[in-house]
């Protein structure tokens, strides 16, 4: 059979099968799952050829493992990165990266809207290593290089935002390593995931991905995959990831994952109609004081930039904020009420399933972010976080107006 050319065809044809080289023993379709914590050696020169990185191998699954292997090649392929490192959870692959390729002494301009866990690690953990960050709007290039210090190795940030879904131009803080050599810029893919959005092609050095979202697609897997040049990736999966932090992928998520990706294309390119559809209706209740997504104008310069690097696709994260007053409600109120009204979303912190899912970032996944800095970058206690999922649209609306009625 002849070996297909992952470079010369679409990104469908390489979610099915980059990556995986058709198994020569018994010729399985599927990935087989290397289900085993240690490998063993025909010879003691072929162990240590191994071990040395001399003969292509496997020594131990936490440095590797087959069917992780396939997954790392096949994300790679997709995001255009060299390698990958899988681990594993999404922050097992945001500390791997940051603990691998930063050290003691180091500063880190970070975008001010990030995930909770992630905003944690940055204000909380990293300063005790030795490591601090100054948080600034990654919108505003102009702020991003205010920030630059000598001793700044990296600039992070998520594009679209969690939860606020506000647009970073990738493209704009990649040009800042120009006079800045010595940066790295490192982009949070999560909620852009291929075809979405490619951010090492507009100049980023490593893309991280929680791999539990879009990626898997299905909820039933944990995962992160941080992708990007061999130096980096390697840097990060020997440092970090395998020593410091020990957080591989197991080979049966990795199996999962795979599983999913082979409808990659399709399920997002479903998710993102959905999620415009539902975002103009949405938009247009009297409940919602304001709608954020990035497929709306009414985003202005995130819209705009939006259009120039996600290729017609604006994800399927849509965050929203009722009005404050609603049958004498406070808007925090209102949010809880209708999230208990709802019958289709269920209550979850997570996002890029089949199921629609809800949460309230100010209480859930933002809690541990200060109120102050919340509120500051517009995580209001009102605001509501949709991850629209594949049911039938129609369902989803006729969903909310009953939820809305009920208030």
């Amino acid at each position: 059979m002849s070996k297909i050319d992952m470079n010369t065809v679409g990104f469908d044809t390489q979610s099915i099968h980059a990556g995986y080289h058709r198994d020569s023993n018994f010729g399985a379709l599927a990935t087989p799952i290397y289900q085993t914590s240690t490998f063993t050696f025909t010879s003691a020169d072929h162990a240590m050829g191994v071990f040395s990185g001399e003969i292509p191998g496997y020594d131990y699954t936490r440095a590797g493992n087959p069917t992780v292997r396939v997954f790392e090649e096949k994300i790679a392929q997709l995001e255009g990165g060299e390698d990958a490192v899988a681990a594993s959870s999404g922050m097992g692959a945001i500390s791997s990266v940051l603990l691998g390729l930063l050290q003691t002494g180091d500063h880190i301009v970070c975008g001010n809207t990030v995930y909770g866990c992630t905003d944690v690690v940055m204000r909380e953990i990293l300063p005790t290593l030795g490591i601090t960050a100054t948080f600034v709007d990654s919108a505003d290039a102009a702020a991003v290089e205010a920030a630059i210090q000598d001793n700044t190795k990296m600039i992070y940030f998520e594009t679209p935002a969690n939860p606020t879904l506000h647009v970073t131009d990738i493209a704009a803080l990649a040009a800042l390593k120009a006079s800045h050599p010595g940066i790295r810029v490192v982009v949070d893919n999560t909620f852009a995931p291929p075809p979405v959005q490619y951010p090492l092609r507009l100049g980023a050095d490593v893309v991280v991905h929680s791999v539990t979202k879009y990626i898997n697609g299905h909820g039933d897997v944990i995962g992160g995959v941080a992708v990007g040049s061999k130096e980096d990736i390697a840097t990060i999966r020997g440092r970090a990831m395998g020593k410091i932090t020990g957080t591989p992928l197991t080979p049966f998520c990795a199996y999962l994952i795979i599983r999913g990706m082979k409808t990659l294309g399709m399920r997002v390119r479903q998710h993102c109609a959905s999620a415009m559809t539902i975002a103009q209706y949405l938009e247009a209740s009297p409940y919602i004081e304001k709608v954020y997504y990035p497929g709306l104008e009414s985003m202005g310069k995130d819209h705009e930039v939006a259009k120039k690097q996600m290729n017609g696709l604006y994800g399927a994260m849509i965050s929203f904020v009722l009005k404050d007053g609603i049958k004498g409600m406070s808007a925090f109120d209102a949010s809880k009420k209708l999230m208990d009204n709802l019958k289709i979303p269920a209550i979850a912190v997570s996002l890029g399933d089949p199921d629609t899912l809800i949460q309230h970032p100010a209480s859930m996944t933002h809690v541990r972010v200060p109120k102050e800095v919340r509120e500051e970058v517009g995580i209001t206690d009102g605001m509501l976080r949709f991850s629209v999922g594949l049911e039938n649209v129609e369902d989803l609306i006729a969903d909310f107006d009953q939820a809305f009625a009920a208030l």
